[in-house]
C-alpha cells in the first residue's frame, strides 16, 4: 500500500503546463508540520513536492497560490532522469485528491468556510438551557 495524507500550505505559486501529448499538469510544495517539537518549542517542518494531472491540475493551478491552505492525498512515487549526463532522483506527491482548505482570496490563515453567517433568528438570542436551568456560561454543578 502506498498512500500519502497531508495538510499544509502552498510555499510559492504552482507551476502549470502541459507535456508533449497536451496533459495539463500542475506543481506546487507543500509545507506540512510535523508533530515533533524541538526544546526549544519550534516545530518540525517538511517541504514535500506534489504534482496533479489533468483536471485536477486546471484547478489547482487556477484556485491555488502560495500560502493557501491545502489537504493532499495520493500516493509517493520516485523517479530518474539525466541531465548533463548526471541521473538525477525525485521523490514527489502524485494526488489523486486536493481539498482547497482556504479560497484564493484569503489573506489570513484561517481555514476556507470561516466566512460571517447570516443569524437564525430563532436561535439567535436564546441563552442554552439544560432542563429548565439556564446556564449563562456557567455549569449548574
Amino acid at each position: 500500500m502506498n498512500k500519502a495524507i497531508l495538510i499544509g500550505n502552498l510555499t510559492k505559486d504552482p507551476y502549470s503546463g502541459q507535456t508533449a501529448n497536451g496533459i495539463s499538469y500542475c506543481r506546487f510544495t507543500v509545507a506540512a508540520d510535523r508533530n515533533y517539537t524541538s526544546n526549544d518549542g519550534t516545530k518540525a517542518t517538511d517541504f514535500l513536492p506534489v504534482v496533479t494531472w489533468r483536471g485536477l491540475a486546471e484547478n489547482c493551478g487556477k484556485y491555488l497560490k502560495k500560502g493557501s491552505k491545502v489537504g493532499v492525498c495520493g500516493s509517493i512515487q520516485t523517479r530518474s532522469y539525466d541531465k548533463d549526463g548526471e541521473t538525477r532522483y525525485v521523490t514527489e506527491i502524485v494526488a489523486d485528491e486536493v481539498q482547497f482548505l482556504s479560497t484564493k482570496g484569503d489573506s489570513s490563515d484561517s481555514d476556507f468556510g470561516n466566512e460571517d453567517l447570516p443569524d437564525l433568528p430563532e436561535v439567535a438570542n436564546k441563552k442554552p438551557q439544560f432542563g429548565n436551568v439556564i446556564l449563562d456560561g456557567k455549569v449548574p454543578f
